[in-house]
């Protein structure tokens, strides 16, 4: 790997307890690990820091829709995106998969599904955005 550029992921959750566990698992793979609680924080981080990977809490914002999440992913088209959620239902994955996410993670699997899924869309791979496998970590996305 070489001259890689840092390998920086965004975490943006509104709960630091949460957060700071999930901040020590990734240090393990990240260069650097950039905590923000806030959409407009979020997407500046985004921008300036070219991060590698964002991990988004699905409720970071209360508007109840996913253009947050759209605009996101098309200001910074390059960076791999996992979205957390305490909502399993398949109608979420799909509109978070239709807003650009790369993968799916529920919040109480985090400590045994959040790392597979980092792996696996780092490989340019999707992860728990299909209605019948949402939490296989090496499941391909087949774009619908």
């Amino acid at each position: 790997m070489g001259e890689e550029a840092l390998k920086c992921v965004l975490l943006a959750d509104r709960h630091h307890g949460l957060t700071e566990g999930v901040r020590r698992l990734l240090e393990t793979t990240f260069d650097a690990v950039v905590m923000v609680a806030d959409e407009i924080s979020l997407l500046e981080s985004a921008e300036r820091l070219h991060a590698t990977l964002a991990i988004v809490d699905l409720s970071l914002v209360h508007s109840g829709n996913l253009l947050w999440l759209a605009r996101l992913h098309a200001h910074c088209p390059v960076m791999k995106l996992i979205v957390l959620s305490v909502n399993d239902d398949p109608a979420v994955r799909r509109a978070a998969a239709e807003s650009g996410a790369d993968g799916f993670v529920l919040k109480p699997a985090i400590a045994t599904d959040l790392l597979p899924a980092v792996d696996a869309v780092m490989a340019g791979q999707r992860s728990g955005l299909s209605d019948d496998s949402p939490n296989q970590p090496g499941e391909r996305g087949n774009g619908s």
